[in-house]
C-alpha cells in the first residue's frame, strides 16, 4: 500500500487527485491535508484538518503517517493577493515548501511540488523546462524560490509547472476561467476579456493524471503540463462559448493595461511539452478537445 499525502486536498487539484487515487484503493492509501472541514464530499480517505503553517504539527503528523509521497498542491495562487500580502505568500508558498522538503529528506519521501508558468517573463512563450526563469510578479518569485528550495534539498522530487488550471469539483471555494465565462454567458451578462495575454490552459483532470504518472514512474526533475494550444485569453473565452453553445455577443475584448491589476502578468506563456511526452509518456490535447471532455463530465 502506497501512502500518499495531498496538501491542499480541498482545492480544485486536491479534490481531483483524491478522486483519481481512490479509484485504486488497493494500491493507494490517501491522506488529505487542508484547513477546516473536508469539502470533497467523500469520507473514504483519511482527511486531516491541519494548518500547514504550523511547522511542529506538520512534522508530527507526517512523521506519524510515514508517507511514500507528498503531493503539495497548497499555495496562494491569486497573483494580486500575493503582491499585496507578501508575508502570507512567503509563508505558504516558500516556508511551508522548505519544511516539506526538510521533512521529506528526514523521512525519505518523494515530494511532488506544483509550480507555474508565472516563473517566466512571457517574452517568448513555448517555454522548455530548462529556460531561464524571470518572474514579473511576487507570486512568480515565490514559486521560483520554492522550486529552488526543492531542487537544492537533495531529495527525490518532481516539480510540475502548469498554466491556468480549470475544472469543477464537489465544493469549490473559487471559480476559474472556464466556469466564469460559462456562468456569465449563461446568465446573459456582459464580460470583458483580455486579448493581449496568451496561455495554454490546463484541464485539472490532466494535471491530476500527470501527478499520478510522475508518482508511478518516480520521475525526478521539472516537467511542464498544459494543453498543447496557446490562445489569447479572449480566444479561450470564445472557445468556451462555442463548446457550450453560448452567445459570444456578450464578450468584449480589452487590453490588460485597462485592468489596473496590482501585479504584472507575463504576456505570453505556453509550454514545450516534448520532455513530458518523452519521459512521462503523457500527451496533452488541445484546449478545445479538453473543454469538450469537461462539458461531457458535467452532463
Amino acid at each position: 500500500m502506497i501512502k500518499v499525502v495531498i496538501t491542499g486536498s480541498n482545492g480544485l487539484l486536491g479534490q481531483t487527485l483524491v478522486k483519481l487515487l481512490l479509484q485504486e484503493k488497493e494500491k493507494y492509501q490517501v491522506f488529505g491535508f487542508s484547513k477546516g472541514k473536508n469539502r470533497s464530499g467523500r469520507e473514504d480517505f483519511n482527511y486531516i484538518s491541519i494548518d500547514l503553517t504550523n511547522e511542529i504539527k506538520l512534522k508530527e503528523t507526517l512523521t506519524e503517517i510515514q508517507p511514500s509521497f507528498i503531493i503539495n498542491t497548497a499555495a496562494i495562487t491569486q497573483v494580486d493577493v500575493c503582491e499585496e500580502h507578501k508575508e502570507a505568500c512567503d509563508l505558504l508558498n516558500i516556508t511551508v515548501v522548505k519544511w516539506l522538503a526538510e521533512i521529506s529528506k528526514s523521512l525519505n519521501v518523494h515530494l511532488i511540488h506544483l509550480s507555474t508558468d508565472f516563473v517566466f517573463d512571457g517574452e517568448k512563450g513555448n517555454y522548455k523546462e530548462t529556460d531561464k526563469v524571470n518572474p514579473l510578479s511576487y507570486y512568480g518569485l515565490s514559486k521560483v524560490k520554492s522550486e529552488e528550495m526543492v531542487v537544492n534539498s537533495k531529495i527525490k522530487y518532481t516539480i510540475l509547472r502548469t498554466i491556468l488550471v480549470y475544472g469543477q469539483v464537489f465544493d469549490m471555494s473559487r471559480t476559474n476561467i472556464v466556469l466564469w465565462v460559462k456562468d456569465m454567458l449563461e446568465k446573459g451578462q456582459e464580460i470583458t476579456v483580455v486579448n493581449d495575454q496568451y496561455r495554454a490552459p490546463t484541464y485539472v483532470e490532466d494535471l491530476a493524471l500527470a501527478c499520478k504518472i510522475a508518482m508511478d514512474k518516480k520521475a525526478v526533475g521539472i516537467y511542464h503540463i498544459a494543453s498543447n494550444t496557446v490562445l489569447s485569453v479572449f480566444e479561450i473565452a470564445q472557445q468556451v462559448a462555442e463548446v457550450f453553445n453560448l452567445d459570444k455577443k456578450f464578450m468584449k475584448p480589452i487590453l490588460s493595461t485597462t485592468l489596473n491589476q496590482k501585479a504584472l502578468r507575463p504576456p505570453k506563456t505556453g509550454f514545450n511539452l516534448s520532455k513530458t511526452n518523452k519521459e512521462l509518456g503523457f500527451y496533452p490535447k488541445s484546449f478545445k478537445e479538453d473543454i469538450q471532455r469537461f462539458k461531457e463530465s458535467l452532463m
